[in-house]
């Protein structure tokens, strides 16, 4: 019988790309004194109140979709596991320091899960939605058909052009994480270094990021508000 797609055939001695297991990875820097830059329109309590409420929305977009395995939430605040796991979601707790060490932290428990395939998404897309999702993973299938199998990347452009809002990877090591200042030409940079085959999507929902007060005018009142409220909640909730 011929592989499915999201099975392929395995051949010894070099990477193949199977999307059969696909964890996602969510880092979380801290819910206390996260998103600074938004201080000259939220206060430090708003603030953690908008991290908190997306945070939550976005595990229940992951647990809508569905087509996750597992789903892992990393970071060093103590606070943030209670809502992972009311969620679900395993919480790793971050020993290391810095973003991307984060995320080597939790592709390590996700391998160690039996994790084939990793999605990286920051905690602050207020818009993903489970269409997004399914764009993403479209693109990955596309990568499997182009490359027969070989080692796969999905790159997903923030609105800036210059970040990544998204990184699915097969195997979860075919690269290493580099979000940050540039983090869009050094992830395209190593996926082609590494002989993946490249998918890049620029998708308006998986593009827009809430960092800064710009981004709030943009997002919808009605939308913020709805954010706001499942933060409020997660103080009593978990």
């Amino acid at each position: 019988m011929a592989a499915s797609p999201r099975h392929p055939n395995q051949a010894s001695g070099s990477p193949r790309a199977d999307l059969a297991s696909l964890h996602v990875v969510v880092p979380v820097r801290t819910l206390a004194g996260g998103k600074a830059r938004l201080g000259e329109a939220l206060d430090a309590e708003e603030r953690q109140g908008l991290i908190a409420g997306m945070l939550r929305d976005e595990l229940a977009v992951l647990g809508a979709w569905g087509l996750a395995t597992a789903i892992h939430v990393v970071s060093p605040d103590p606070e943030v596991a209670p809502l992972a796991e009311a969620a679900g979601a395993h919480a790793v707790v971050q020993t290391s320091v810095g973003l991307n060490e984060a995320i080597r932290d939790a592709r390590a428990a996700a391998v160690d899960a039996g994790a084939t395939a990793l999605l990286i998404l920051p905690a602050d897309l207020p818009m993903l939605d489970v269409p997004a999702l399914d764009r993403l993973l479209d693109a990955a299938d596309a990568a499997m058909a182009a490359g027969t199998g070989a080692p796969l990347a999905v790159i997903a452009a923030a609105d800036a052009r210059d970040g990544t809002n998204a990184l699915l990877l097969s195997p979860p090591d075919i690269i290493e994480p580099q979000f940050g200042t540039g983090s869009l030409e050094a992830h395209l940079r190593a996926a082609r270094d590494a002989n993946a085959t490249v998918q890049l999507v620029v998708d308006p929902v998986v593009g827009f990021d809430l960092d800064t007060p710009a981004d709030l005018v943009r997002l919808d009142p009605a939308r913020l508000a709805e954010l706001e409220a499942l933060g409020a909640a997660s103080v009593t909730s978990v």
